[in-house]
């Protein structure tokens, strides 16, 4: 792509160059049951079994994330399997990068008494309000970490895109959203938003 530098010496994109877009897409379901009561501890211990598992059988990726892969110039997934068992699904054979950048903010429980019994899901949702808004993650990656590394991420991403060709990240649900508010604040724009539910994507494009 040529450079062409402005009368302040920034550096800007041709009117004429186009720039990809950035999709970021929530992986499969994992192959692990939600359907269980778990202390403080019992959900730590419970996150890290879901860390290392893939997808539940049985589930077929959309046309549409498959058809997204086939045109996408450059695809990357999380290091984490269930990440890379849902790109394997819809790359069908295409390759695709693995980068431990794109791992998902971690859920460290708050350190309720042992006898406060709750869901996976809710344990994740609370974990998830006191580790954003009360800075609660133990030895784990603060908030400002995981921004830092979500800003690294867009930028990643979106230097892939400016030389071009669409850019597939096949990660997970917060930390997508993470970078899709890093992208936002660079002044993309999100033209397609599916949710958050696993196997949707998210479009990001350049104004």
């Amino acid at each position: 792509m040529v450079e062409v530098f402005a009368a302040d010496g920034v550096l800007t994109t041709p009117a004429f160059a186009r720039v990809g877009a950035v999709i970021l897409a929530r992986h499969g379901e994992p192959d692990l049951s939600r359907k269980i009561l778990l202390n403080a501890e019992g959900y730590r211990a419970w996150w890290g079994t879901y860390e290392t598992r893939g997808l539940r059988q049985g589930q077929a990726a959309p046309a549409d994330l498959k058809a997204v892969a086939s045109n996408a110039g450059a695809i990357i997934a999380s290091t984490r399997p269930r990440s890379m068992e849902t790109a394997q699904a819809v790359c069908e054979g295409k390759a695709f990068a693995r980068d431990p950048m794109f791992i998902e903010a971690p859920l460290p429980p708050p350190p309720f008494p042992g006898w406060v019994r709750l869901s996976p899901r809710l344990w994740g949702f609370i974990s998830r309000f006191w580790w954003w808004f009360f800075n609660h993650h133990g030895q784990e990656e603060s908030r400002a970490q995981a921004e830092q590394r979500a800003a690294e991420a867009a930028r990643l991403v979106a230097d892939m895109a400016r030389e071009g060709q669409d850019v597939l990240v096949v990660a997970h649900g917060f930390f997508n959203t993470m970078i899709g508010l890093a992208l936002k604040r660079d002044g993309w724009r999100c033209t397609e938003d599916q949710g958050f539910k696993y196997w949707r994507a998210r479009r990001f494009e350049r104004p």
